[in-house]
C-alpha cells in the first residue's frame, strides 16, 4: 500500500481545485481544534438604583392614663424621603425610650404618672443646596425634669445625602481650631452672664470654674462634639458660617438651656473635606 502522502498527490493530479479545497477543510478543521479565546464582556452602567418611597411624617397626639405624645413636623420634613427617614428614626427611638419607661407603669396609674414626650421640628433652611431641620422638646419619665431633646439635620439635595460632622471634617486634629474658636466664644457669653447677675467676687469666680470646665470637656476637638449644627448661608446660597447647637448638659448646667456659637467659613475651610468645599463661600 503506497503512502497515504503519495495516494493524496495521485488523487489530486487530475484537479488542482480538488486540492486546493482539500488542504482548506484541513486548515479549518485545524482552527476549530485551537481553543477559541473568551469573549471580553463590554462594560455597562450600573443599573439604576430604585428611588426611594416616600415618607409622609404626619404630627402626632397620643394620650392615654400613663402618657402624653405630642410631635410636629413641618412640610419640608416630607420633601426628601432620605431626610424623612433621618427624622423618622430619632422619633422612633425617642419613642423606644418612652414604651421603656412605661414598661413598669400600670394601664390605670393614680394621678401625677404621667409621661410626657413632647417634640416640635421645625424648618430652618430650605434652598437649592441646603434643607436643614431643627428639633427641640423633652422626654419626661419621673425626676425633677425632662430629659432634653435637641437636633439638626443638614440635607444635601444636590448630593442626595445628609451632611455630618464626621464627614465634613473627618480627622478629630482638624476640629482642633474650631473648637478653640467655640470655647472661646462660649466662656466671653459666660463671663458676660456672672457680670449681669452681679454675684459676689468668691461667687462668681467658683460660677465661672465649674461653668469653664463643662465648657473645656463639651467642646473637646472630637467630631461628636460638633455633630449638631445650621447652615448660615449668604446672598448665593453658600456657606459664610455654621451655627454650632450644644444641648443642656454639654457646655452648661440644664437651667441655662441650650448654647449656639457661629463659626466662620474662613476658619472651617481649611479643615473641610474636599468634596464640601464647594458648598462654602470662598470654596
Amino acid at each position: 500500500m503506497p503512502p497515504f502522502g503519495d495516494t493524496m498527490i495521485r488523487a489530486s493530479r487530475p484537479s488542482l481545485l480538488a486540492l486546493s479545497l482539500l488542504a482548506a477543510l484541513v486548515v479549518a478543521g485545524c482552527q476549530r481544534e485551537q481553543p477559541q479565546p473568551v469573549a471580553t464582556p463590554v462594560d455597562t452602567p450600573p443599573a439604576a438604583q430604585p428611588e426611594q418611597p416616600a415618607i409622609v411624617l404626619e404630627d402626632v397626639i397620643e394620650r392615654d392614663p400613663r402618657y402624653l405624645v405630642g410631635i410636629t413636623y413641618p412640610p419640608l420634613a416630607s420633601k426628601y424621603p432620605g431626610l424623612a427617614r433621618e427624622l423618622q428614626q430619632y422619633t422612633d427611638a425617642a419613642r423606644a425610650d418612652l414604651q421603656q419607661a412605661l414598661a413598669g407603669v400600670e394601664e390605670h396609674a393614680g394621678e401625677g404618672m404621667l409621661y410626657d414626650l413632647s417634640l416640635e421640628f421645625r424648618e430652618v433652611l430650605d434652598s437649592e443646596r441646603f434643607a436643614a431641620i431643627a428639633a427641640a422638646g423633652s422626654l419626661y419619665t419621673g425626676g425633677a425634669h425632662g430629659m432634653p431633646l435637641v437636633g439638626r439635620w443638614v440635607w444635601l439635595p444636590q448630593h442626595d445625602a445628609l451632611l455630618s460632622a464626621e464627614a465634613l471634617i473627618p480627622r478629630d486634629e482638624d476640629w482642633a481650631d474650631i473648637a478653640a474658636y467655640a470655647r472661646q466664644q462660649l466662656h466671653a457669653a459666660l463671663e458676660q452672664r456672672v457680670e449681669a447677675d452681679g454675684l459676689a467676687p468668691e461667687e462668681r469666680a467658683e460660677v465661672l470654674r465649674g461653668a469653664g470646665r463643662m465648657i473645656d470637656a463639651g467642646t473637646a476637638p472630637e467630631a461628636e462634639n460638633f455633630d449638631q449644627f445650621e447652615p448660615v448661608v449668604d446672598p448665593d446660597g453658600r456657606l459664610m458660617a455654621l451655627r454650632f447647637v450644644f444641648p443642656p448638659y454639654q457646655v452648661g448646667p440644664y437651667s441655662d438651656g441650650e448654647h449656639s456659637v457661629e463659626v466662620p467659613a474662613a476658619v472651617l475651610l481649611p479643615k473641610v473635606a474636599p468634596q464640601y468645599r464647594e458648598l462654602f463661600s470662598g470654596g
